[in-house]
Order: C-alpha cells, then structure tokens, then sequence
C-alpha cells in the first residue's frame, strides 16, 4: 500500500526559468526508498514537497497533486504534516533552535503537545536510536557537523512520525555514524514506517533499499537497487614538484572548550605543495585542528606558526561563506580582496559552476552551494588551503572535479589540509593522513610525496 503519492506534480520555485519538478508520477510505499542523482537535479525539492515545504515555505508555482499518509501535502498546514513526517535537513547547523541537545531534541514534542513526564523516555529513546546518546547533556554550539547530524535525527525520531525522510543524512558523518544512521533506517523499516533517504554515496544505502529513485532535471526515474554501481573518483593526476619549505606547524598544542579537551598537547606540521589528510570520529577534533591552523580559535597551550600569505578556509557550513547576489560575484570578491588577475571563469568552469554563476547562492542546491563555497575561497592562488568535509553533498561528477582542482592547487604550492571522512578522496589525495582520537594526532599512512 503506498504511504506517499505524487501523480503529475510539477513545481516551479519563484523566479524559477524551468521547473524543479516536471511531471512526477511516483508511489512509495513501506520500507526503505532511496533517492539519488546528481547535484541540482530535484532530489532536495521533492523531499520537501512530502513535508509540504514545497510550496508552503518556498512558495512558487504547483501543479498536480501530492499525498503523504492520506494527507493532501498541497493543501495541509506543514505543523499537521509534522506529526506524520519527521525530516531531517541537508544542513543540521540551520536545524537546530536551542542550544543544549536535549532541549532541542524535546523542541517538536513540546509543539505537538506531549505530556511533559512522558518526554524522558522519548528523548533518550531517540537519542538511543540515532546513535547519540552520548550528547545527551552537551551544548550544540559545541558539537561537530557530525554530531549535530545525529542530534537533528533525534529530534526527528522523537516525534514516533509515519514516515521519516532524511535529506543526505551520513554526508558529515564517520563510518561508525553511518552505520548507525543505516540501523536505525533499518529499525524503522521493520516498526513499518516508512523511510526515505536521499544520498549521493549509496555503498551501504543500494543494497538495503527496497526502491531506488534517481532524480535528475526534475525527471524522477524508478530504477531496480541492485542496478546501482558505486563511481569511482579520477586519481589525482602526477605532481609537477616535490613538496617545499614547512607552511605552517603546532607545537604542544592544546585545545578545547570550556572543561572539554579536544586536542591535547599535539605536534603537527605542514609544507607547501603537501595534501594532509585528517581522519578521525565525529568530534575527535578535526574542525577544532583547522580553526587553530586558520587561526579563528586561539590554542589553550602550545605555539602555533604559519608563514605570510593568504589562507583559504572552508567551514562545515558553506552558507556561511555565502552573502553576495550571484556565484560569480563571490568569486569576483576574493580575486579583488588578493589582488589576483585570474578570470572567475577558470574556478567557475573547473567546478563546473558556469550554468549558475549568475544565481543567488543560497538558492542553490546543497551540492551546489558546496561547490560555490569552494569556488569563493580557492580562487585564485592561496597560501594555505584548509577544508572541512569538502565533499559534503557533491554529487560525483563534482567530486572529480575537486580531486583535479586541489591537485592543481597543490602543484601551485598550496599548503593543503583536508578534515574528511570520504576514504576515496584521502586516498586520491593525502600524501599523509593524520588520525585524530581521544585528543591525540598519529599519522596513519604516508606516500612518496615527490615528483
């Protein structure tokens, strides 16, 4: 029996010069639907249609007709479609209203009206099944992306909805998260609920599915699970240099928040034209070690050193970077502020951004919005290239193409350090990976980094 049904349901969003969505027919029933397909397809938009956020947030023009749960999405006020759909966003930063986890995890069952002596056992079971138990207690300001991921599935989880949709759910998240989150699909499927998860890397995701949904130029395709084959990422190409002098270092550096020690007395350093790589669990201190080297967050004890030059950083959360009215006028406002004659058609093109280089950032797509976050802070010729989940939410066409566009980077003499859990691009990269745990940095593994 299908719990959701969309029948020729077009969408355009405001301004939009062609629909999002063009004549979708899909019925989805119980168990687990996956959906994928490349950045900018639609995936996100009819995700949203299922919790009536398109288009009563959004706005824009509908057509056709939408139903979840026997509720007509179109016409449902989006506080009653909560209480049958959870959803858990692309971006769990902008998800969360209060600052401590288990305020924010009781936040939809105080709207929808739950008995306050009933709201314990719901939060912990929540916090049980998406696998953050242990936050429970910690402030959000102070958790990873990753962490944060879990905690937006809790809050989701705690209101017992009847389907549960997931917006790129395991994109900040350590293979133990990820699997985690899978479980708990998995828990669901068998409660018979149904589950609905948009990912681009569905190593783990094909084989459980019980539907495949690929959406590309608003088209929305039924495609058999076992079909589905992993892509695999371009290798950097051969370095044109051997690496230079030291870029930047930590000596005895320790770091935290508060009580908390994240990083605890560590020795690290890095040399131009050299990819470093850190590895770790969710809030094992990866972002804490980037902020320290960018300097935005100053080390309890020890000494930290980088050479003059210009620094490009980019946060967990690319919309923060994002403020101008067009990708193109990003790009253009670095090259201006380094005093750079590059083009911003060469970032533009190399992260394949030219179709949207005229559009409002933050009208993009979550991989879209990455790869503009990109674009702003590489363009050019930085001195030292420092990226937090890099790939998160890039479809991989635009993986590839970042491969390329650090590798060139690098070749240019970059400093580059990358705080990633996607194994294929530290191996298409690294030349050494350092594995943050329990405060302590080790070096994992490490390759000729020579000509």
């Amino acid at each position: 029996m299908a719990i959701a049904r969309l029948t020729d349901l077009t969408y355009w969003y405001p301004n939009g010069q062609k629909p999002a969505l063009d004549h979708i027919d899909l019925s989805l029933g119980d168990g687990l639907t996956v959906v994928t397909g490349p950045s900018g397809g639609g995936k996100s938009t009819l995700l949203r249609v299922l919790n009536g956020l398109v288009p009563h947030f959004y706005g824009g023009r509908i057509s056709g007709k939408a139903e979840v749960a026997n509720l007509n999405t179109i016409e449902t006020p989006t506080r009653h479609l909560a209480r049958t759909v959870g959803f858990v966003f692309q971006d769990p930063e902008l998800q969360a209203v209060y600052d401590a986890v288990d305020h924010e995890v009781a936040f939809g069952l105080e709207n929808i009206g739950v008995q306050p002596k009933e709201m314990p056992e719901r939060i912990e079971e929540a916090l049980h099944d998406a696998g953050a138990e242990h936050l429970k207690g910690r402030r959000i300001p102070q958790l990873s992306g990753g962490e944060r991921q879990r905690v937006a599935l809790a809050s989701a989880l705690a209101m017992r909805p009847r389907v549960v949709v997931l917006d790129e759910p395991t994109s900040q998240l350590d293979p133990e998260g990820a699997a985690l989150v899978l479980a708990a699909a998995m828990r669901l499927k068998q409660q018979g609920l149904s589950v609905i998860i948009s990912e681009h890397r569905l190593d783990r995701l094909a084989p459980a599915a019980d539907v495949l949904i690929v959406v590309e130029q608003g088209k929305a395709t039924d495609v058999e699970p076992d079909t589905w084959r992993a892509a695999d990422y371009v290798a950097a190409p051969p370095r044109l240099g051997s690496p230079g002098q030291q870029a930047w270092s930590l000596t005895k550096v320790t770091a935290g928040f508060g009580t908390s020690i994240v990083l605890d007395g560590v020795d690290l350093a890095g040399r131009h034209g050299e990819v470093v790589a850190l590895s770790g669990p969710n809030g094992s201190g990866k972002t804490t070690l980037l902020r320290i080297i960018a300097g935005t967050l100053a080390p309890l004890a020890g000494r930290v050193e980088r050479r003059p030059g210009r620094i490009a950083y980019l946060p967990q959360n690319p919309t923060a970077l994002l403020h101008r009215p067009t990708v193109r006028s990003e790009v253009e406002l670095t090259l201006n502020r380094a005093g750079e004659s590059e083009k911003p058609e060469a970032i533009l093109g190399a992260l394949g951004l030219i179709n949207v280089a005229e559009r409002y950032p933050r009208d993009l797509s979550c991989g879209e919005r990455q790869r503009a976050a990109l674009a702003a802070v590489l363009a050019g010729r930085p001195d030292i290239v420092l990226l937090d989940e890099p790939t998160r939410g890039m479809d991989a066409s635009a993986r590839k193409s970042l491969v390329q566009l650090i590798a060139t980077l690098r070749d240019k003499g970059s400093a580059i350090v990358l705080a990633t859990h996607d194994a294929a691009l530290r191996d298409a990269l690294a030349d050494r990976v350092i594995h943050l745990a329990a405060g302590k940095a080790t070096p994992q593994a490490q390759r000729a980094a020579t000509a």
